[in-house]
């Protein structure tokens, strides 16, 4: 904590001018981008865009993270090349995050001669070192379309509860892990075909050896604090050998001296991020070894989601140590999105791509809403979008650009030259000394704060433009100076709220300066702009109708009715609950006339010890039936006895660890708390049937 401390503190005060280089998570190209991702890269732009601002060499790059099975898939599904398809989703992704105003210095690929060039330097490092193992592993392969095939790609019959279409790792009913080939009626998702199992050399990066290195490096300040104590939990469990090769057909970068073995995407991935800078570096002219030399005193802040911390806390420091470059300065990790209180769901038309927002609405609402939110922990946030109305509609236009509105037309009627006097000292000096606090808050990404001081600044200055009323004042001739004066101080108050906004608004605040006739830097604080000319204020927002917003959710709600031919694969890069499953294969009318459906009563439900998801319900139908049920995410058992549910009556027993289940309830929805099973009418009765 004391090393976390005196490295914030050292960065924050320095004078000097800092040299920064900053990355983001490089997005999958295998998809659009979506509203939880520009969480992330609006996070990340503010933080670059204040240092900016501030005065600092700070430099911005990202790039796509274009291998992977999923990639070479969705290609050969399309009917093209993985490079036709990377290049397809890059012009697409670069365009998204445009459309958002993120300020990348560069936006590249991470297939690319960089990456290949540095991804086989640090290979060979880590194998001269002595940090590369071979052994022969066991996997489940399609004998069809001659691939080994991961975890997600299985799919089968529960070997511990026998719950059919469960994925080759672990299973939702029962919470029961296993292997691929453990699975019964095993199947591959790709073809269709049963695995078989097949052996085949693979390549580990020996991550043990670095145990102690990382134990001191996670609690050198380098992370926040959760994250180091999370990650100690794997530390102190024992870490395991990575592996890094996967068997062709792989779309990735072949492994030199190997015939047929590709690098795991998460090998060059982080590369990526050093690829991405060496092209910056040599299209400029600039010194790519003093930021990346194991002796760089350069700034290097990666920010990421909470989900793929232990390869960029981990993995990555180790590697990087072993191929004799500098690690990264600080590891800066964000939660999920929420909308509304729930998971993004494509039913809802919470699934939002950034796309469709910007059909509707103004990018920097999003980017002023995300900042109200933002803090420099790893909570979740939550895009409540009646909250985001009122919010945008109150603090931009209602408090911040109404400063200007109310008394710019006072000034400009009097030739549009600011006064010299300050009428209210007191008032700017609240603005004066919350500068240096608004710029610690910024530098420690507690943005969320930092939004509330400025808008706690911008009701100090509406509260005085209101008591002195210059609309009032104007009236009287003598007291066109007091109008003057009072107007202009507003004016200057507005300059340096537009100031303290300018990471978060760039093209307000770009408006706002043409308005102001200058330059709005913070590089040396705020000063009062006196005897000023300014330009006749034209309005800068619009207030949000709330039928944008109806707009973007049934425009959201259309596109995931709509089949796509470019669906992506799932992918270790996605949040796990954006995925939809497809509809089952069609059945025939007497297949379902077999399911009997009966009125059940609960009469008693409890939670099943050693099972996350179920719980266990007496069920009345006229004879007693046991059901166990996947439904402890949306209810409390309590809260369950007494209601009237719909079950399968018919449905052969099954015998699980925890007990046997004699049937099945119904339940509906998109998983999670929101979960509900089917109640019939009041008038139904136990034991009769549903038609």
């Amino acid at each position: 904590m004391k090393a976390e401390a005196a490295l914030k503190g050292s960065q924050f005060i320095m004078s000097n001018k800092r040299t920064i280089l900053v990355t983001s998570a490089l997005p999958y190209a295998n998809g659009s981008i979506h509203l939880g991702h520009m969480v992330e890269t609006i996070q990340t732009d503010i933080w670059v865009r204040f240092q900016k601002h501030r005065g600092h060499d700070c430099t911005y790059v990202c790039a796509d993270d274009a291998h992977g099975t999923a990639i070479m898939l969705t290609a050969e599904k399309a009917g093209i090349t993985p490079e036709e398809q990377i290049e397809r989703v890059r012009i697409e992704h670069e365009a998204d995050f445009a459309g958002f105003t993120i300020d990348f210095d560069h936006y590249h690929t991470t297939h690319s001669p960089e990456n290949k060039a540095l991804s086989e330097l640090i290979y060979n490092r880590l194998k001269a070192n002595g940090h590369i193992s071979e052994r022969e592993i066991t996997q489940a392969f399609d004998p069809e379309k001659s691939l080994f095939l991961a975890d997600r790609y299985i799919k089968g019959t529960c070997p511990k509860c026998k719950a059919e279409d469960q994925y080759g790792d672990n299973c939702e009913v029962c919470g029961a892990t296993y292997s691929p080939m453990d699975l019964l009626d095993a199947s591959s998702v790709i073809s269709g075909a049963k695995p078989i199992a097949k052996a085949s050399k693979h390549l580990f990066f020996k991550l043990p050896e670095f145990t102690e290195f990382l134990q001191e490096w996670t609690r050198a300040g380098h992370l926040q604090p959760e994250v180091a104590n999370k990650l100690a939990e794997w530390l102190d469990s024992g870490l395991q050998e990575w592996d890094i090769s996967r068997d062709a057909p792989y779309f990735g970068f072949e492994i030199p001296g190997e015939s047929g073995k590709y690098f795991y995407v998460w090998l060059d991935a982080p590369i990526g991020y050093m690829a991405s800078h060496q092209h910056y570096c040599e299209k400029n002219g600039l010194n790519f070894e003093q930021y990346w030399a194991k002796d760089s005193q350069a700034e290097v802040y990666h920010f990421i989601g909470k989900d793929i911390i232990n390869f960029h806390a981990l993995f990555w420091p180790a590697m990087l140590t072993s191929a004799d470059f500098r690690t990264p300065t600080r590891v800066f990790a964000h939660g999920f999105l929420t909308v509304d209180g729930k998971k993004m769901s494509k039913s809802r038309g919470t699934f939002i791509k950034a796309s469709t927002y910007l059909k509707h609405l103004d990018p920097e609402y999003l980017r002023y809403y995300y900042a109200t939110k933002l803090t420099g922990g790893v909570d979740d946030i939550d895009l409540n979008l009646e909250d985001f109305v009122t919010r945008v509609n109150s603090d931009l236009v209602g408090k911040v650009v109404n400063i200007a509105s109310r008394t710019a037309k006072f000034i400009t009627k009097a030739g549009g030259v600011l006064s010299a006097n300050n009428p209210n000292e007191a008032l700017w000096q609240q603005f004066v000394d919350k500068n240096h606090h608004i710029a610690e808050l910024y530098e420690e990404r507690e943005y969320g704060k930092a939004m509330r001081e400025i808008m706690a600044l911008a009701d100090a200055a509406n509260e005085y433009i209101a008591e002195m009323a210059p609309w009032s004042l104007n009236k009287d001739p003598s007291q066109a100076q007091a109008v003057q004066d009072v107007c202009s101080l507003g004016i200057n108050c507005f300059a340096a709220l537009m100031t303290f906004l300018k990471p978060v608004l760039p093209q307000t605040v770009s408006k706002a300066e043409a308005f102001l006739n200058a330059e709005l830097s913070w590089a040396e604080g705020i000063h009062y702009l006196k005897e000023h000319k300014i330009d006749t204020f034209k309005p800068l927002m619009t207030r949000i109708d709330m039928k944008a917003i109806d707009a973007i959710v049934d425009e959201s709600q259309e596109t995931a009715a709509v089949p796509s031919s470019e669906t992506a694969a799932p992918s270790t890069s996605d949040n796990p609950w954006l995925t939809k499953e497809p509809v089952a294969d069609e059945i025939e009318f007497n297949d379902f006339a077999k399911v009997d459906l009966r009125i059940a009563k609960i009469v008693n439900a409890e939670s099943v010890e050693g099972a996350d998801k179920l719980l266990r319900l007496t069920l009345d139908i006229g004879e007693t039936k046991n059901v166990f049920a996947g439904i402890k995410s949306a209810y409390q058992p309590e809260t369950l006895i007494g209601k009237l549910t719909v079950m399968v009556a018919n449905l052969k027993p099954r015998k699980m660890k925890f007990g046997l289940s004699e049937g099945m309830v119904l339940a509906a929805g998109p998983g999670g708390k929101d979960l509900f099973i089917l109640e019939p009418h009041a008038g139904a009765q136990p034991g009769m049937r549903v038609m």
